[in-house]
C-alpha cells in the first residue's frame, strides 16, 4: 500500500483539517506530512501513492517571471515553494494522482509552468472582500462556480454550477501545458477574461485537480456545496486506493 503526501506549512493543522475528509471517503493508507524544514520526502517519492497540496500563504513571482516585482498585498511563503515546486513535477512525472486546493492549486499551475495574478482586487477592480469568506470552522458565505462542460470536475460533482466557499486573492491566470481550466466564477471578470476556480489535466494519463475554494471545510454540510465535497474526497480517495 503506498503512502499519501501531504504538502503543508501546519503539520497538525493538515491532520486536523485535511486527512478526516478522505478517511470519511473511505481512505484508510497512511499519511506522511511534508512541511518547510520537516524530514524530506522520500527519494524519488518512492512508496508514495498520490499527492495533497493544502492551503497557506501566497508563491513568489519568480517562479513564473523572475522581472515581476512581489505584489504589496502578497504575503509570500518561499519555503513552502521550494519544497512543493519540485514534488509537483516529481509527481506529475511519475502521473500520481494529485489533488491541490487554495494554494494548492495554485502552486499546482505554477510548478507546471503556469502563472499567477498576486492580486484579485487589484486586477480585477472588485471589492476586497468579496472572495474572502470565512474560516475552517465557519466557511461564511457561499458563492457559485461555474464547471467546464465536459470536464473530469463536471463529471466528478455532477452539476453545471456548485456552492463554494472562498479565501483567497492570488488565483491562477496563464495555464500550464497539462492543464485546462474547469471551473470559474464568472461574476469577477475583466473584459473576456474570468476568475479561475478549478483547473484539471487535460492528459488522460494524468489525474490532477485544483480547486481555489476549501472543499475540506464542506464534508459535514448536507446541502449542495457539502455533497460536492464529498464526491471530489472520494474521487481522490478511490485515486489512491485503499
Amino acid at each position: 500500500m503506498g503512502v499519501l503526501l501531504v504538502a503543508c506549512r501546519n503539520a497538525r493543522y493538515a491532520r486536523e483539517h485535511y486527512l478526516p475528509p478522505l478517511r470519511q471517503a473511505g481512505w484508510t493508507g497512511e499519511a506522511l506530512l511534508a512541511t518547510p524544514g520537516g524530514p524530506p520526502p522520500p527519494k524519488d517519492l518512492a512508496g508514495v501513492s498520490g499527492l495533497l497540496l493544502t492551503g497557506g500563504q501566497d508563491i513568489h513571482p519568480r517562479h513564473w517571471d523572475p522581472s515581476e516585482p512581489v505584489h504589496p498585498r502578497a504575503e509570500v511563503d518561499d519555503k513552502r515553494d521550494f519544497l512543493e515546486i519540485p514534488l509537483v513535477r516529481q509527481a506529475w512525472e511519475l502521473a500520481l494522482p494529485i489533488l491541490g486546493i487554495c494554494r494548492g492549486e495554485q502552486i499546482l499551475n505554477v510548478a507546471l509552468g503556469g502563472s499567477l495574478i498576486q492580486d484579485v482586487p487589484d486586477h480585477f477592480g472588485c471589492p476586497g472582500e468579496l472572495h474572502q469568506h470565512g474560516s475552517a470552522q465557519n466557511p461564511g458565505e457561499l458563492h457559485l462556480v461555474q464547471l467546464e462542460p465536459g470536464g473530469t470536475l463536471w463529471g466528478l460533482l455532477g452539476a453545471g454550477a456548485v456552492p463554494v466557499n472562498s479565501r483567497h486573492h492570488q488565483a491562477a491566470r496563464r495555464l500550464a501545458p497539462g492543464l485546462r481550466l474547469a471551473a470559474t466564477e464568472p461574476g469577477t471578470r475583466k473584459g473576456e477574461e474570468v476568475l479561475v476556480e478549478g483547473l484539471e489535466s487535460s492528459d488522460p494519463a494524468h489525474w490532477a485537480i485544483g480547486v481555489q475554494w476549501h472543499p475540506e471545510d464542506l464534508t459535514e454540510r448536507s446541502d449542495p456545496a457539502g455533497e460536492a465535497a464529498r464526491r471530489l474526497f472520494r474521487a481522490f480517495a478511490e485515486r489512491l486506493g485503499p
